[in-house]
């Protein structure tokens, strides 16, 4: 197959793996223009990081749910619960940071073994236990807090989502730091998928051109280092992209070189045939529900480092950022469909969209209408395919 042939399938047959990629490239662009550059200043791509990272630890977890055919509508009352409980220990106990940031994750896994529990063992359906959960959970923040806010964090707090690391190794003009790590994730991905195409050849399996191979990992690994760049000139590295990083590469081998991975896609795909095949249901869903309320945790607690403080209001709304990351990403809505690094670029799209609107000074009610707008035509474009590829068969 000539490299032709290839690049034409990608915008037509391979449109639904690549078509978000193309779409994220069009939306950065446009906002690029739009915004004359300031977009993709240095300054900017940092506060990118820094601001949105809570969507992509709640989208790492929403994935699963969704792949798995649930849904999760409770994130954003338990971002402000467990950032509620770090800062009643660390601001009104006067506890050292890292026990708020242990008791925040902790309080999350509870609360997502709770949620667990109704849905796999009590048999409720996860749109139920999670709505009740919002609710519940939302109370339980205005009980922790008192109806009232709490802030400052002190400084150890605040450097978990708002610090960097500047200077480690150096660097004239920029941070030397920053650029091993850049280059470090470079290699990890030419490997990782130099490995998997050599595994599908191994296996007789059809595989892209060594030609193709070597353009898509050339591009990606200018984009990656232009990225790392634009970061090193500004701050250097952000403590919460090395925190996000080893998230994402953790749980893209969980969901693809695992055996808890394929469970889950297989509880998505065909509920049923999980069943005659031995799979544990029940176990599996609890763990997928214990795992979201771990990463809920961790959330809460970049975002109430971020905002340098715990608010009864906050999180409102997160769940549905999570959510629509994971549809745009190119999660199905029946389940079964859906990758890390999809619902990774889903909430980039997200990030990128509210940052761009709000250099160009558009209000919050047309930033939702955007939102909603594109949301709808993520989902409309899934179901698009999925007739169009039902006809060919």
């Amino acid at each position: 197959m000539t490299v032709t042939t290839e690049l034409k399938n990608l915008f037509t047959k391979n449109l639904r793996t690549s078509g978000i990629y193309i779409a994220f490239v069009l939306i950065v662009v446009l906002f690029t223009i739009l915004t004359n550059g300031l977009l993709l200043s240095p300054t900017n791509i940092t506060n990118i990081v820094l601001q949105y990272s809570y969507v992509m630890v709640l989208a790492l977890g929403m994935i699963m749910v969704i792949v798995a055919g649930h849904i999760d509508l409770s994130v954003g009352s338990l971002v402000a619960l467990t950032g509620a409980v770090s800062a009643v220990l660390v601001i009104k106990q006067d506890m050292p940071w890292w026990v708020g940031l242990v008791a925040g994750i902790a309080v999350g896994a509870l609360c997502g073994l709770w949620q667990g529990f109704w849905v796999a063992y009590v048999g409720i359906p996860a749109f139920i236990v999670t709505l009740a959960g919002m609710l519940l959970f939302r109370g339980l923040t205005y009980v922790v807090l008192s109806n009232v806010s709490l802030s400052p964090f002190p400084g150890g707090y605040q450097q978990i989502a708002g610090g960097f690391l500047n200077g480690l190794l150096g660097g004239y003009g920029y941070d030397l730091f920053t650029m091993i790590i850049g280059v470090i994730a470079v290699a990890g991905l030419v490997f990782s998928q130099w490995r998997t195409r050599q595994g599908r050849v191994k296996f007789g399996q059809q595989v892209e051109s060594l030609a193709m191979f070597l353009i898509k990992n050339g591009l990606s690994a200018i984009i990656i280092l232009w990225f790392f760049w634009q970061i090193a000139t500004s701050r250097g590295m952000p403590i919460v992209l090395m925190v996000l990083g080893v998230l994402i590469i953790g749980y893209h081998v969980l969901t693809t070189r695992t055996v808890f991975g394929r469970h889950i896609y297989a509880i998505g795909g065909n509920l049923s045939a999980a069943k005659l095949s031995g799979v544990n249901v029940k176990k599996v869903n609890l763990w997928i529900f214990i795992n979201m309320g771990l990463l809920t945790g961790i959330a809460g607690v970049l975002f109430s480092s971020r905002s340098n403080g715990a608010q009864p209001g906050a999180g409102n709304m997160f769940e549905l950022d999570a959510i629509a990351a994971c549809f745009i990403g190119g999660a199905s809505t029946t389940g079964g469909v859906g990758r890390v690094t999809g619902a990774i670029v889903g909430g980039l799209v997200m990030a990128v969209l509210s940052n761009g609107m709000q250099l160009m000074g558009v209000g919050a009610s047309t930033q939702q209408i955007v939102k909603g707008l594109v949301l709808l035509i993520a989902v409309a474009f899934d179901i698009y395919n999925k007739r169009r590829a039902g006809e060919a068969n």
